[in-house]
Order: C-alpha cells, then structure tokens, then sequence
C-alpha cells in the first residue's frame, strides 16, 4: 500500500520521531505542538496522530501514553521526510586523519574504520573484509606442523593473511615444501585469487604436469586450500556501545542481539544484501531479517575499489537511531575506505 500524507501528516510524523530519537518515550500531542512548525491546537494534533496511527505509522503502546513511530512509520520517515545534512567538516576532517594514520596494511585499515565508526557514532560498526576477487595473490607458503597436518599461509598484496590448516595424503620434508612454495609463487603471480583456483585447475589437467610428482602434489594441495575459501569475515566494534540505549536494558533482548555479534555468519549475511547495491542502505527492524536484531536498525555502504564493490561498512543501533547524522558518517567513511584502499589493493 503506497501511503500518501499532506503536509499536516509529514509536519507531526516528523514532530514524533524527532522527539522520539531523542527522548525514547512516548511522544504526546503537547510536545507535538510546541515542536511543530505547525500552528495547530493539541485537539488538532491528537486527530492527526489518529489519522497517523490508522495508516499503521505510529501505535501507542500504552492507553494513556503518547505515540511512537513504528517500523512502516520510521520507514516513510527515511524515504520520505528526512532531509540529510552535509557532514560537517570538522567530522570529515576527524575521520580522514584517524584512516589515513592506520598504517599500510588493509587489515589495519578495516579494522581502525571499525574501531572509528562505533566511536564517532556511538553505536556498533562492522565492516567486512574484501571480496577475495579483488585482491592480488602475492605469496603462499606451506608450514608442515606434523604428520599429514599442513599450515598454509597465504598473502595478498593488500597485506592480508590467510592461514588455513589442512589434512593432506602423506607426510613432506619441508624442504619439499619449500620447493612447491617456490613453483607456485612464481606460477601465480599477480592473478587474483579467483584467477589463482582457475590457474591452478588449468594447470592440474595439463599432461606434463602428472610426469612432475611433487609439482602434481602442490598443485593438489593448493587446490584444497583454495577450493573451499570462505567469504565474509567481518571486524564488528562498539557492541558495548548499544548497552546504554533503553531499548536493550532487558537482559533477554541484550543477550539475543550479542548472540547475532558472535555468530559473524549471521552479520556477513546481512552485509552482503547491500555490497552489491549503490549507496546507502537501510535496514530497519525486521527488515534485517535477522530476529536477534529485531530492536536494531543498520546503515551500510559498500566500498570499492576501480568502481567495484569489494566490501561493506555500516553502523547498528537502535531503530531510533539518528538517521540525520549516521547516514553521512557511512557514506563519507565508505569513500573514504575506497580512495585509500585504491592505492592499497
């Protein structure tokens, strides 16, 4: 159903969920009216805000209590009211020199962004690591640990580590290791990792290879490193920040929200609903469709590099979040990231 207001129903939905972000109570028709631009009695306002709750843009959660914005209200609030302000500069110039002083490192730089994001908002931050088919393959080595259990250590010229433990057929020397570390480096220099697995699939159905044991063994092993790769490991910070909102107070919905923080799977799910979409994304309650984050809203960007999603940053807090404000931090920070990492990645 496409909701349609005239300028009374937008002046007084915007009048409760100002008061509303601010305050987290109920919002009455007396506050409406002394906050309102609209010169409009208390009586006026309580018919309006009839009006409002009938369309399922506000509920009142006690009888004798005032409004509140609902889901399908603060919805149409973001896509239709709110009016963004241009961050300040004075922000800008604060989150330019915390990313620009991360070092040289990716891994440093998403995880200060992290850090930044829940510091500057005040809320939790997560920003996912780059999509794998982005970065470059630099080196890989094999550490044998003991019996059939091998180390691989894998890096890109991001500065982003790898290290995975797997079980292969039969026990190497290391100095045979040390040579398959050598043929692979050189074989897959400069690809990206995706063109690293299809390289080495490449490689494995060439007929000289099977007359070359070891090198058929590396690229076997290699193989069952890379094959199986897993996306989406996430760096969250701030989670503490969301203790000291009223809506979390209750132990059972703080409990259930930490729980989501922990199981990164769920985060990287809903992170990657937006890496793939041009700007701002907003996740309002149960639009994340996660139940655990049910009191939550989440504002992402994906960052990029030459134009191409790669991964994704946002803010979580609690769905009366102050959109205002943490909509330009995200977009600001997610160019940022980008411009940095282009010279990185």
């Amino acid at each position: 159903m496409t909701i349609v207001l005239n300028e009374r129903g937008r002046s007084i939905l915007d009048a409760i969920v100002h008061d509303y972000i601010e305050t987290a109570e109920p919002v009455g028709s007396r506050s409406v009216s002394k906050k309102s631009h609209l010169r409009l009695s208390p009586a006026t306002i309580r018919n309006i805000m009839a009006d409002l709750e009938d369309l399922g843009l506000i509920s009142q959660p006690h009888i004798s209590a005032g409004r509140v914005p609902t889901e399908t209200g603060l919805r149409f609030y973001v896509n239709s009211i709110l009016e963004l302000r241009p961050l300040a500069e004075v922000e800008k110039r604060r989150i330019q020199s915390t990313l620009k002083d991360s070092g040289q490192e990716v891994d440093e730089l998403l995880k200060t962004t992290s850090k930044m994001l829940a510091v500057i908002t005040e809320q939790a931050a997560v920003v996912s690591k780059p999509k794998s088919s982005a970065t470059i393959f630099k080196h890989i080595e094999f550490i044998m640990l003991r019996d059939t259990l091998l180390l691989v250590v894998l890096v890109t010229q991001a500065g982003l580590v790898q290290n995975k433990l797997i079980e292969i057929e039969e026990s190497l020397a290391q100095n045979e290791l040390d040579h398959l570390t050598q043929y692979l480096n050189e074989l897959l220099s400069n690809l990206t990792l995706d063109q690293v697995k299809l390289k080495i699939l490449e490689e494995m159905k060439k007929d000289k290879i099977q007359f070359d044991t070891l090198l058929s063994k590396a690229l076997k092993i290699s193989n069952q490193a890379l094959g199986d790769e897993v996306e989406g490991e996430v760096y969250i910070e701030g989670q503490t920040n969301l203790m000291q909102y009223p809506e979390f107070s209750r132990m059972e919905t703080l409990r259930d929200l930490f729980k989501a923080f922990e199981e990164k799977s769920i985060l990287v799910r809903l992170l990657e609903k937006s890496i793939s979409a041009i700007g701002i994304q907003i996740f309002i309650g149960s639009e994340t469709q996660i139940s655990e984050m049910g009191s939550c809203s989440v504002i992402t960007a994906s960052y990029t590099k030459e134009n191409y999603p790669i991964g994704t940053l946002g803010v979580i807090g609690p769905t009366r979040m102050n959109y205002d404000r943490v909509i330009p931090i995200v977009d600001y920070t997610a160019k940022l990231v980008s411009q940095i990492l282009e010279k990185k990645i």
